[in-house]
């Protein structure tokens, strides 16, 4: 059941201190849209069960359909933030509205992160923890770090690391270490310095570790807070000791800071005794099916299990065994309250990069965008379109910098080629038919919405292209500056393949043999990545048979397949093609088919001069 009110989500939206508006952004298949569920989970808008394989904000049929996210997708959640996740919040500040943006992850909707990036202020980083930082990664740090977007990093799929890789926890945490090195190299690369320090360390709870899939995820605070109650230590303390090299000797019961103690015994590090240990003990009683042990397990971590939960396999066992242990929801949900900016503060460093015009006290629309006033004149950006159910109607989805925007609303529209002071691209006294909030697969109507907001617009579409700026009809402000894509829209250099072949997971390989042999192709090769779960397979494909190949590799292997073709060799077909049983005849027949000619070869008669 939801957690919340259409009328809760409209009181939330008047304290800008209390709204976090943020995008999930990664590389394509690092687990965005699974992690998502948790958060929308905990909001009572799927069942927490279903966290991590629902799959909710996913909307378009191709999506479901493929396993892939093709568009940015908005949902606008309450939740009551208790004492036990943020014990430092006046009681009457404990109710937060978040603003989430699930984005794809593939180079070709670059576009869709740039639109979501640019009306939210945080942006939660997810890394595969087994492939580590890739070039998409790289690309969606960088958008967010030019938009001023404060990122805290998620390393996802540690599951796989303990069970498919059978990692250690020393390599765990050697494979985290290196993880986040890269990452600080990307932020420190493109920060901003008007910003501060934006790098994350796991120690000040900017970065958490888990499991989208499996629902379960933790911080380094989370861990130092449960060890200070239970030993009577500081917990500031505590979160410096259990990240880097600090290591505890249990036999003395003393702090170090190397891997050896004075009589030379080697002692183990602090993250992974204090952390990485319960979780590996855990799986380890669970795949195994070591029953007593689990038993003692789920009593010393008062973690009830209802008798259904009980009978599951090993695997759906551990789920719900992790995510009551280590809910997700409530490690990302600490996160994004205490170290993601709220509007008014976000403002107040991106409001000289958002406007255009002059950025001088006297200047009331840019104080009203860096104050995140209300009472100012609005300034709405436009961001993206987004299709209605009527078919060629779109909301106008976009962010409240400042103002306010009200059903029936007379406005003044600049589309992203107006220039002040001209009439092009200009649209004045147009009326805003309808406000909406923007619930994933649904929508919701409110009256009127303040700054702060991520809101859509009806009645607008038809003035809008792409992007604009609206706001009150009779004010003359500047624009706001139009995003800047990372990727341009026309291809200038056509690159080629220096090594053509199809990058997949192990799991995928079925559907790549069952495409190929479908298309008449021949596999030549394949080979795994080292260190990783990667293959790289080589084959061969006719060159008629290579039309619509891409598309139809990612649907028989849900998105998973990364294929590079380039033309190799050319060789005799064996047949006669003028034999109507022979394979050469059915090849030459589907190509005149598809070129638009007669089916049937005409005779030599045909092409010979006639005198």
């Amino acid at each position: 059941m939801v957690n919340f009110t259409v009328d809760e989500v409209r009181a939330l939206m008047d304290y800008p201190d209390q709204i976090r508006n943020m995008s999930v952004i990664a590389h394509v298949d690092h687990g965005k849209s699974t992690l998502s569920d948790s958060l929308v989970g905990a909001a009572g808008i799927i069942k927490m069960e279903d966290a991590g394989d629902k799959r909710i904000m996913d909307t378009r049929a191709d999506e479901i359909a493929r396993g892939i996210t093709i568009k940015s997708t908005a949902i606008s959640m309450h939740y009551h933030i208790p004492p036990e996740i943020i014990s430092n919040l006046p009681d009457d500040r404990r109710d937060f509205l978040i603003n989430l943006i699930d984005s794809p992850g593939h180079v070709d909707f670059s576009s869709e992160v740039t639109a979501a990036l640019r009306v939210t202020d945080g942006a939660l980083v997810v890394v595969d923890c087994v492939e580590g930082v890739c070039v998409q990664t790289e690309t969606v740090l960088r958008q967010a770090l030019t938009e001023r977007i404060r990122p805290v990093v998620f390393i996802n799929k540690v599951d796989r690391a303990i069970l498919e890789l059978q990692l250690d926890p020393e390599e765990a945490y050697q494979g985290f270490v290196k993880t986040l090195q890269n990452v600080n190299v990307v932020i420190a690369t493109y920060n901003d310095p008007i910003m501060g320090d934006v790098q994350v360390y796991p120690e000040k709870g900017t970065v958490a570790i888990g499991s989208g899939l499996q629902a379960w995820a933790f911080s380094i605070t989370r861990f130092a807070k449960m060890y200070a109650s239970k030993f009577g230590v500081d917990e500031a303390k505590m979160c410096e000791r259990l990240w880097g090299d600090n290591f505890f000797d249990a036999k003395n019961k003393k702090w170090i800071k190397s891997e050896t103690n004075a009589a030379g015994e080697r002692v183990r590090r602090a993250f992974c005794q204090f952390c990485l240990d319960p979780i590996y003990q855990i799986f380890d009683a669970v795949m195994t099916e070591k029953h007593e042990k689990v038993e003692k397990m789920l009593k010393s971590l008062n973690v009830t299990l209802t008798a259904e939960e009980r009978e599951q396999v090993p695997k759906k066992l551990l789920k719900s065994i992790m995510m009551k242990f280590l809910p997700a929801a409530e490690t990302l949900l600490q996160m994004i309250v205490a170290h993601l900016p709220s509007p008014k503060k976000a403002q107040g460093y991106r409001a000289e990069m958002l406007y255009s015009g002059e950025t001088t006290p006297e200047e009331k629309y840019f104080m009203g965008i860096k104050n995140c006033d209300p009472n100012a004149p609005l300034m709405l950006y436009i961001s993206k379109m987004v299709p209605t159910a009527d078919r060629g109607r779109f909301f106008a989805f976009g962010r409240i910098f400042s103002g306010k925007v009200r059903c029936g609303q007379k406005v003044r529209i600049m589309g992203n080629n107006y220039v002040h002071g001209k009439k092009q691209d200009l649209y004045e006294d147009k009326p805003v038919q309808r406000t909406v909030l923007m619930m994933g697969r649904y929508q919701e109507a409110v009256e009127d919405m303040p700054c702060g907001n991520v809101v859509g617009l009806v009645g607008v579409d038809k003035y809008i292209v792409k992007s604009a700026t609206i706001t009150d009809d009779g004010e003359n402000p500047h624009p706001l500056r139009d995003m800047k894509y990372s990727v341009s829209p026309v291809v200038r250099v056509a690159v080629e393949a220096k090594n053509p072949s199809i990058q997949t997971v192990e799991h995928a390989m079925g559907g790549i043999y069952g495409v190929l042999t479908r298309r008449r192709g021949v596999i030549i090769g394949e080979e795994n990545r080292p260190g990783t779960p990667i293959y790289n397979v080589r084959a061969y494909l006719p060159v008629a048979e290579s039309f619509g190949f891409t598309a139809d590799l990612r649907a028989g292997t849900g998105g998973q397949a990364f294929p590079q073709c380039v033309f190799d060799h050319w060789q005799q077909y064996p047949g006669d093609p003028l034999d109507p049983k022979s394979q050469a005849n059915a090849l030459v027949l589907s190509i005149r088919q598809r070129k638009g000619l007669k089916p049937d070869i005409p005779p030599l008669d045909t092409f010979l001069d006639k005198l």
